[in-house]
């Protein structure tokens, strides 16, 4: 029998599928422009003075600086304008590690009109880090903030990069001012549906990171679903204080406000007393749960705050029910979950018509129109109904593959063209698809992909270590947090404190664990692998 598949708006109904939202024919005009920028600025006004972005303080949520459609359009073709002057081959990457800025937004569109592949790097990346995806992706063009110049320039010089510019999170920077001698227009260079747009690092649980290759076809598809499926419009406003070097904050949110000409209100970092003051202008808010957790502590959260509010969306980490339902009692608004990854952008949502069904919490809604998803079991054989399996997908979102690594490539993608997620789920009789779990032993800490394997390395290379095993627990906050229990060599003295030092000192500080817990041995099976199940039941309250 076949593995079951769910699309779209579908329900099931005595294991049987249903069609439900329409087809979107009407986009069929504006793919046909398959550099995405060219589709994203085919969407701007006809009014290029109104304003697209207002830049605002992160800690009083005032206006900083206004930017209209025609400089957002003017901007980023100096910086289209100053990387054709470089003469980079076809397909060249630029790196990204700054601040967020509106800034370093245009950098992103610039780099997409341009034509070349566009690389964001989480600003918490230190040297060693950034080493290795600079030496992987080869990229011909490093922009990096002033701060970081120092340490980022030798590793590129090695690299040999062609071109090493700054941006800081005020928006100036060698970038901007060799932008500002070119000219402000610049003809969109075309690009095929399947030609690179992004290369976006997830880390393996090998430690070694893996690079997602996104066409401008799969973002752009993409937006495009999103766009209709949330009802976005003109009248829009965007609180965007999300990142910009993942997938929720570039692709999502951006994405979504620029194509449908919605101004977007900009922080450059997430802050409850700033975002609570904008609410009453605002009509849609992203974030993950950490960010609706926060918001909640704070008593002017009220039904007058989001009076004008129609959308609160919430992804890239579980959110408790807890958060779900005392939103709902507090705002008046119900909370739409999704699913996604860096590999396929958005999967799943949420109904946001409710004549297609109810929000529901602890679930990730229903897949996409386009979208394609089927629960497998181990040996591939089909799940029936609210049975947990493997979570597999298909779809023009869907990556081609991993950077320059086609054998792990090939290992996560079935023989009929699946990409296998790596999250174990389920969907239950109204086709409502749940994330019980994930494969792997991923942990989401605030958002952000954090794996045990990286981080057992680092700590395995610690003198004294004999073994570690790295875990996920929930924390009312973060979602999720690391902790590392540790087996020490015989008559080491470990110390807890001074290796999480030593750990911050190497990698990002999201990825460090918020306990280390020193052990005489760690729990294992007849096979003798750890049972880190076991060491999740011991810790499971340790946050609460």
């Amino acid at each position: 029998m076949p593995t079951k598949r769910w699309q779209s708006n579908r329900r099931v109904t005595n294991h049987t599928v249903g069609t439900g939202c329409p087809p979107y024919e009407r986009h069929e005009k504006i793919m046909n422009n398959k550099n995405l920028y060219a589709a994203i600025s085919a969407a701007f006004p006809a009014d290029r003075s109104a304003i697209a972005i207002e830049s605002a303080d992160s800690s009083t949520g005032a206006t900083l600086k206004p930017y209209s459609w025609r400089e957002l359009d003017e901007r980023t073709a100096r910086i289209a304008n100053l990387l054709a002057s470089l003469d980079l081959p076809e397909g060249s990457r630029v790196a990204v590690q700054t601040e967020k800025s509106v800034e370093a937004l245009m950098l992103y569109l610039g780099v997409l009109r341009a034509g070349y592949v566009y690389l964001p790097l989480n600003t918490a990346y230190q040297a060693s880090e950034i080493e290795y995806f600079i030496g992987n992706a080869e990229p011909a063009v490093v922009v990096c903030s002033s701060k970081s110049l120092a340490w980022i320039q030798p590793i590129a010089d090695a690299a040999k990069v062609t071109r090493v510019f700054t941006l800081d999170d005020a928006g100036g920077g060698t970038l901007v001012e060799a932008a500002a001698g070119h000219s402000a227009t610049h003809t969109v260079v075309t690009k095929s549906g399947d030609d690179l747009a992004a290369i976006l690092y997830t880390s393996g649980t090998t430690g070694r990171s893996k690079g997602a290759m996104l066409s401008h076809d799969n973002l752009l598809s993409n937006a495009l679903t999103l766009k209709d499926y949330w009802g976005w419009s003109a009248n829009d406003v965007l609180i965007h204080a999300l990142p910009i070097f993942h997938v929720h904050g570039l692709f999502v949110a951006s994405h979504c406000a620029l194509l449908s000409s919605a101004k977007m209100i900009w922080f450059s970092k997430f802050d409850p007393n700033a975002v609570i003051a904008r609410l009453p202008e605002a009509t849609v808010f992203m974030g993950v749960p950490t960010l609706y957790v926060r918001l909640l502590s704070d008593a002017r959260l009220n039904r007058d705050t989001c009076k004008n509010m129609r959308l609160f969306v919430a992804g890239s980490a579980p959110l408790l029910i807890e958060t779900f339902n005392e939103w709902r009692d507090r705002t008046g608004h119900t909370i739409l979950e999704r699913y996604g990854m860096s590999e396929t952008a958005m999967l799943t949502s949420n109904p946001y018509d409710a004549q297609h069904g109810e929000r529901r919490g602890g679930t990730v809604g229903f897949p996409l129109p386009g979208v394609q998803v089927r629960v497998s079991g181990d040996k591939g054989e089909s799940c029936p109904v609210g049975e947990i399996g493997g979570i597999e997908v298909k779809g023009p979102n869907v990556f081609s593959g991993y950077w320059r690594m086609p054998e792990k490539t090939k290992e996560e993608f079935t023989v009929d063209g699946w990409f296998k997620t790596g999250d174990v789920g389920k969907v239950d009789e109204r086709g409502y698809v749940v994330i019980v779990g994930r494969s792997k032993d991923l942990i989401i800490s605030g958002g952000y992909n954090v794996y045990p394997a990286e981080i057992e390395g680092y700590i395995n290379d610690m003198p004294g270590v004999a073994e570690s095993a790295v875990i996920g627990v929930p924390h009312p906050d973060f979602g999720e947090a690391g902790v590392a229990v540790v087996v020490g060599k015989a008559g080491s003295a470990l110390d807890a404190t001074a290796m999480l030092a030593d750990l911050k000192s190497k990698i990002a500080n999201f990825k460090v664990p918020k306990r280390v817990f020193i052990v005489d041995d760690l729990p294992r099976n007849a096979m003798g692998k750890v049972q880190k199940n076991l060491l999740r039941q011991q810790h499971a309250e340790l946050f609460a």
